[in-house]
């Protein structure tokens, strides 16, 4: 598993970003796969969710994800929902110890946030439909709610496709720069075939310094280049395969 620093040095807080080793899934979904989603068996992934949760040092039963769109929907929780009941979001805050807030991801970038001042975290799923619909700063908010400070929230934009794996068309160059013609700056044109290329964790990274998050690190990692150690959508789709595994992200106030 992979930390972020800042994350790491806070008191209290205890995260991971899960690659797809140690778990017990087969095959294309080899091996730490932990979306119900997927076609995977549904013992393996929550056999797999009990792993990661274990290395949290947190029962299996305290990870809660949402039933992810690709939307700007930031969730409080409360209380762990039921197996089979997640809600529709694509972000949760909590500051309650012991609830392990989890996003998936298998190119998309997952984002995770903490303010241990005020013992509140976030996890978000940053795919690029949702950074532009405005997620992030709907984590951040929902943070602020809960008595967080904006500049004492340290987050990290976690492993995702980066922009030398991530091709583009002419259209979604455009839908950026009618946004903000500075998001420009995420774009670079392959010098071989001059197709765009773009930059999802730098995007999310601007996203969250605007807002006015106080640090954010962004982790190293190509989930499309490294099949060793991730799952990706875009590499299994390139290779003519329709599933795929889930990466795991989460977060956690207390031990």
């Amino acid at each position: 598993m992979i930390t972020a620093s800042d994350i790491e040095s806070m008191n209290g807080v205890r995260h991971a970003f899960f690659t797809r080793d140690g778990g017990v899934s087969e095959g294309h979904f080899a091996s730490l796969n932990c979306g119900f989603g997927s076609g995977d068996e549904h013992e393996r992934v929550a056999e797999n969710r009990r792993r990661a949760m274990r290395s949290l040092g947190r029962p299996g039963d305290d990870l809660v994800t949402v039933h992810q769109v690709h939307s700007a929907t930031a969730l409080t929780v409360q209380i762990p929902w039921a197996p089979g009941k997640a809600p529709v979001a694509d972000a949760m805050t909590t500051r309650t110890p012991g609830i392990v807030l989890g996003v998936l991801s298998a190119d998309c970038a997952p984002v995770l946030l903490a303010d241990a001042n005020a013992g509140v975290v976030g996890a978000a799923h940053g795919g690029w439909r949702g950074l532009r619909a405005g997620v992030l700063e709907a984590t951040l908010q929902a943070m602020i709610g809960l008595g967080a400070d904006a500049r004492e929230i340290a987050a990290a934009v976690g492993p995702c496709i980066q922009r030398d794996s991530y091709e583009v068309g002419p259209e979604f160059h455009a839908e950026f720069l009618a946004d903000d013609a500075g998001n420009g700056d995420f774009f670079v044109a392959d010098g071989a075939s001059g197709r765009l290329r773009f930059d999802l964790a730098g995007y999310a990274v601007r996203r969250l310094k605007d807002a006015g998050c106080g640090t954010v690190q962004c982790l190293p990692g190509d989930t499309f280049a490294d099949e060793a150690r991730f799952f990706s959508y875009r590499r299994n789709a390139k290779q003519g395969i329709a599933d795929y595994g889930r990466n795991l992200s989460a977060i956690v106030l207390g031990g």
